[in-house]
């Protein structure tokens, strides 16, 4: 009696305090305390799930740590330096330095740049491309289309892609994206005549183009009669060409070599290593109909060395090469494989990069058919003296100079310029 006044005691100072049902061991037997009604009942309790928490309780799972971007963002506001006595010091970035980062950020998103300042646009560009923001998928050329848009020629005016199929099968968009080129080198990338980038030359987009390279592409008649018909019918497409290298396109052949003379500007051919049947009827007909004379000696304007990518997008073009690179490296578990191949005695199959070869069979049995337009300055220089010259010419040089002299002094005398304004003139 003395334990059942105690325990309702109990229960009745603690009412407030939800504990639960109560066990109680006495004489060998487990006891459940009814609070109800107040006392003790022999009852054996049933077996119940055991809850640590009410049905009401809720659990909201926080990780206490941020990821890399917010990390970034949250020490992007700062520039850390050190003084001479070695502490940190850090000091407030500029409210252009933080929207610029902000904008570059989330550059996808812009509506448009057309009347931007192109001196704020080339920063938005290269921060935007030091994020590596143009190497994405969709939000690239996303991004990238707003910038060609707008500014034309000045994200790039010259673009080189020899020997780089890889890249153009990868970026083919984002490269048809440019405008306004004046110069495209695609040499050595075995194009074909039904490549979608050799119909995008067509386009008003590329019109600006000067200088177009097309070596060793397997073009034939049927992809120049492509690229020449909006020339030859509508006056529009490649109007403005004044350099093409069609060299080292064996099926190209007399009937295509037709095709080119709708190009009216053109200042310089290059048609060596093509398959042409009557060579001298070929190099007559060039200078009958749009002045195109044979040229004896290699020109500067077809020594690919001095093609490069040049604009803001000059890094860009960079990035997309190195990750096509990226993804051509062997992985771990294709090392594996190799080796078990190896083991079993069977022949790994290796897959060459095909690279163009500066001399073609085709144009050491052809030889050089290289035309320039005469009275055009930069179109008839050679590419090296030692090329120009034999080894005859080399002994005579100032021979043949001073005769030189003489002719152009004696043809030209009512200019009155001596032989050191020649000599001025011809390093141009």
């Amino acid at each position: 009696q003395s334990w059942s006044r105690g325990m309702s005691y109990c229960l009745h100072s603690e009412s407030h305090l939800d504990t639960g049902p109560i066990y109680v061991r006495e004489n060998g037997k487990l006891h459940v305390v009814n609070r109800g009604a107040g006392g003790v009942q022999n009852v054996t309790p049933k077996a119940r799930p055991f809850s640590l928490f009410s049905r009401t309780f809720s659990v909201e799972l926080c990780m206490n740590r941020e990821d890399d971007r917010a990390r970034r963002q949250r020490t992007d506001h700062f520039i850390f330096t050190y003084t001479k006595e070695g502490n940190l010091r850090y000091s407030a970035k500029s409210l252009f330095s933080l929207v610029l980062g902000y904008i570059s950020d989330n550059v996808d998103h812009i509506d448009s740049l057309i009347g931007f300042p192109e001196q704020i646009a080339e920063k938005l560009f290269s921060a935007a491309e030091a994020r590596q923001k143009f190497t994405e998928p969709v939000t690239g050329l996303r991004a990238l289309q707003k910038f060609t848009e707008a500014y034309g020629s000045l994200v790039l005016c010259s673009l080189c892609l020899r020997n780089r199929y890889l890249v153009i099968s990868e970026k083919l968009e984002e490269i048809k994206s440019f405008r306004e080129l004046t110069c495209l080198d695609l040499s050595c990338c075995k194009l074909g005549d039904e490549h979608e980038l050799l119909e995008h030359l067509t386009k008003e987009a590329l019109s600006s183009v000067k200088r177009l390279l097309l070596k060793d592409n397997s073009l034939s008649d049927a992809g120049l009669r492509r690229l020449t018909a909006p020339v030859r019918v509508l006056k529009k497409g490649l109007e403005n060409l004044l350099v093409l290298d069609l060299s080292c396109n064996p099926k190209i052949t007399d009937v295509g070599i037709g095709y080119l003379l709708s190009f009216k500007k053109l200042n310089c051919l290059d048609i060596s290593g093509t398959g042409l049947k009557d060579v001298d009827a070929v190099i007559k007909r060039l200078q009958m109909q749009i002045g195109l004379v044979h040229s004896k000696v290699p020109l500067k304007e077809f020594d690919h060395s001095n093609c490069k990518t040049e604009g803001w997008a000059e890094q860009t073009v960079l990035q997309w090469e190195q990750a096509v690179m990226e993804a051509m490296k062997p992985q771990d578990n294709l090392r594996s494989r190799v080796a078990a191949l190896r083991f079993y005695g069977k022949t790994h199959r290796i897959e060459e990069v095909v690279k163009c070869t500066l001399v073609e069979p085709e144009t050491k049995a052809s030889g050089n058919l290289q035309f320039y337009k005469e009275n055009v300055e930069n179109c008839h220089l050679p590419l090296k003296k030692e090329v120009a010259g034999s080894h005859e010419l080399k002994n005579n040089k100032k021979r043949a100079l001073a005769e030189q002299e003489r002719e152009r002094t004696s043809k030209q005398k009512h200019l009155c310029l001596t032989v050191e304004d020649w000599d001025l003139l011809n390093t141009y």
